[in-house]
C-alpha cells in the first residue's frame, strides 16, 4: 500500500511515519511518498525518518521518496495525507500579530486568526482536491490541515466522502476522562459532538453505563487534568460536560487575548524560530546517525511542554502533566482509519465527516465532528442527541463563518470574507472586521484574490 504526504517535510510526519513501522500486518504501507514545496524541509525530514528505521531495527521498514512535483507524489497513492501549511509559520506569526494589534484573538484555528489562515488556505486545497481527483481518483485523503473543519468541507466539493479530517483533540481528552474513571481507552464511547475545535464529550460510556455524571460530581478529579484545571469544576458542572480545550478561547476570551498581548512573543512565531533551529540542525551535511532524530525529540519535547501555555497561565492551570506529553494522537486515528478503510477493519473514531441527518440545525454537507463507524466504505457518522442550546449558538455561528469564508475564497468576494470575520463570535465589530481584512491582504499577498 502507498501513501503520500502532502506537507511531507512538515513537523509531524515523524509521528505517521513512527506508527507505521509499528504496523506489520499484511496489507500495510510499503512506500511513502513526501511532497513538499521545500528541498530543505524534505531533505531534513528524509534524514529524521531514516533515523527512525535505524533505531527501530525494521529490515522492512516502508521505503521514503520525496518530490517537488504534486502529480508525480498523487499517482499510485491508496491514501493521501493532506498536511500543508499555506503561508508558513511567517503566515501564523503575522495571523496572530494583526488580530491582536485588534485586540482580538489570532490564533490560527479560532477567530480571526483561523479565519484568515482559512482564506489563504481553501483556495490551495480545492486544487489539491482537484488534482487528486485527477490523478488518484481511487485514493482515500485523510486531512490534517487546519482549519481542519474548514479544509475538509471544501476538500469534500470534489472528492465527496473520499476525504476525511481528523484531528488528536478528541481522542486526548477521551483518553484523559477515560482513566480518571478507572478505564481503559479503548474500551469507553465517548460521546463527543461539535465542530473540529470546538466540541464537548456529553457522556463517556463504559460497560453501556454513563459514567461522567461521576467525574462532574468530583472536584478533585475534575481538577486533576488538563481540561479541569483549564475550565474550573464550577464552569463543567455548569454545562454538564467536558469542552474541547480550545473552548477556552471563547468562554475565558478576555483573559486568554491579555494573556497573548502580555507573552514574550505569539506561539505561531515561538514555532517558527523554533522550526527554523530543527531544520537547520537537522538538514546539516556530516552528522552522525541518528543526530536529526535526536534534534526532532528535542524540539517535540519543547513544543508540547508549551502547547497553550498562555491558556494555562490565564486559568492559572500550571505546567502540562506528563501524561499528557504522550504521542498517540493524530498518528494513531490515522493509522486506525486506513486499516479499517483499507482492511476493513471495523472501528470507531471520532472523526470530521459531512453531517448528513447527525445534526438538525446543520445542512447535509456541513462537515462535524463526531464518533463515526468505519468500514472498507469510509467513515459514517453515528447518531447523537441534539445539542444543547449553548452549543447550537456557538455551532451554527461558527459554521456560518465556515460558510462564509468557502464563498469568500470561491468567488473572490470581499464582502464574503468580512462577513466571516463579522459573524464570528470572537470579533466584537463590523469596523474591526474591516480593519482586519484589510491589515491581513495588505500583509499576505496570496489574499490579494479578495476583491
Amino acid at each position: 500500500m502507498r501513501l503520500t504526504i502532502l506537507g511531507g517535510g512538515g513537523f509531524r510526519v515523524p509521528l505517521v511515519y513512527g506508527a507505521l513501522l509499528g504496523d506489520h500486518a499484511e496489507g500495510r504501507v510499503t512506500h511513502v511518498t513526501l511532497y513538499d514545496a521545500d528541498p530543505g524541509r524534505l531533505a531534513a525530514m528524509a534524514r529524521v525518518l531514516a533515523d527512525q528505521a535505524a533505531a527501530a531495527g525494521v529490515p522492512d521498514a516502508p521505503e521514503v521518496t520525496a518530490t517537488k512535483d504534486l502529480d508525480e507524489a498523487l499517482r499510485g497513492a491508496d491514501f493521501i495525507f493532506s498536511a500543508i501549511r499555506v503561508g508558513g509559520l511567517d503566515g501564523r506569526a503575522t495571523d496572530e500579530r494583526v488580530a491582536l494589534a485588534e485586540g482580538v484573538l489570532g490564533q490560527e484555528t479560532v477567530g480571526a486568526g483561523g479565519i484568515a489562515y482559512g482564506l489563504r488556505t481553501v483556495p490551495v486545497a480545492r486544487e489539491i482536491a482537484r488534482r487528486v481527483a485527477r490523478s488518484a481518483p481511487d485514493a482515500w485523503v485523510i486531512n490534517f490541515t487546519n482549519p481542519a473543519g474548514l479544509v475538509t468541507e471544501a476538500m469534500a466539493e470534489e472528492l465527496g466522502d473520499r476525504v476525511i479530517g481528523i484531528c488528536d483533540s478528541p481522542v486526548g481528552l477521551g483518553r484523559r476522562i477515560a482513566r480518571l474513571l478507572g478505564a481503559r481507552p479503548e474500551e469507553a464511547w465517548i460521546d463527543y459532538v461539535g465542530l473540529n475545535h470546538l466540541g464537548w464529550v456529553r457522556g463517556l460510556h463504559i460497560g453501556g453505563r454513563d459514567e461522567l455524571p461521576r467525574l462532574l460530581a468530583d472536584t478533585a478529579a475534575l481538577e486533576s487534568f488538563e481540561e479541569g484545571r483549564l475550565f474550573g469544576a464550577e464552569w463543567l458542572r455548569s454545562l454538564g460536560a467536558i469542552p474541547n480545550e480550545y473552548l477556552h478561547y471563547y468562554y475565558f476570551n478576555r483573559e486568554t487575548v491579555r494573556a497573548y498581548q502580555e507573552a514574550e512573543q505569539t506561539r505561531g512565531a515561538f514555532l517558527r524560530d523554533q522550526q527554523r533551529a530543527f531544520y537547520a540542525e537537522a538538514g546539516r551535511p556530516g552528522q552522525p546517525a541518528g543526530a536529526a532524530l535526536d534534534a526532532w525529540d528535542r524540539t517535540r519535547a519543547e513544543r508540547e511542554a508549551t502547547y497553550m501555555a498562555e491558556n494555562r497561565e490565564a486559568a492559572g492551570a500550571g505546567d502540562r502533566e506528563e501524561s499528557d506529553l504522550e504521542s498517540g494522537g493524530y498518528e494513531k486515528v490515522a493509522l486506525a482509519l486506513m486499516r479499517a478503510i483499507a482492511r476493513d477493519e471495523r472501528t470507531t473514531l471520532i472523526l470530521n465527516v459531512p453531517n448528513r441527518t447527525t445534526l438538525a440545525v446543520l445542512d447535509a454537507r456541513a462537515v462535524i465532528e463526531v464518533p463515526c463507524l468505519v468500514d472498507a466504505n469510509g467513515a459514517h457518522p453515528v447518531a447523537v442527541d441534539p445539542l444543547p442550546y449553548h452549543a447550537v449558538g456557538l455551532v451554527t455561528s461558527v459554521k456560518a463563518v465556515e460558510r462564509a469564508v468557502l464563498a469568500a475564497a470561491a468567488a473572490g468576494s470581499r464582502r464574503d470574507a468580512v462577513k466571516a470575520f463579522a459573524l464570528h463570535p470572537l470579533v466584537d465589530s463590523v469596523a474591526v472586521a474591516r480593519r482586519l481584512l484589510d491589515g491581513y491582504v495588505q500583509e499576505h499577498p496570496g489574499l490579494a484574490y479578495l476583491r
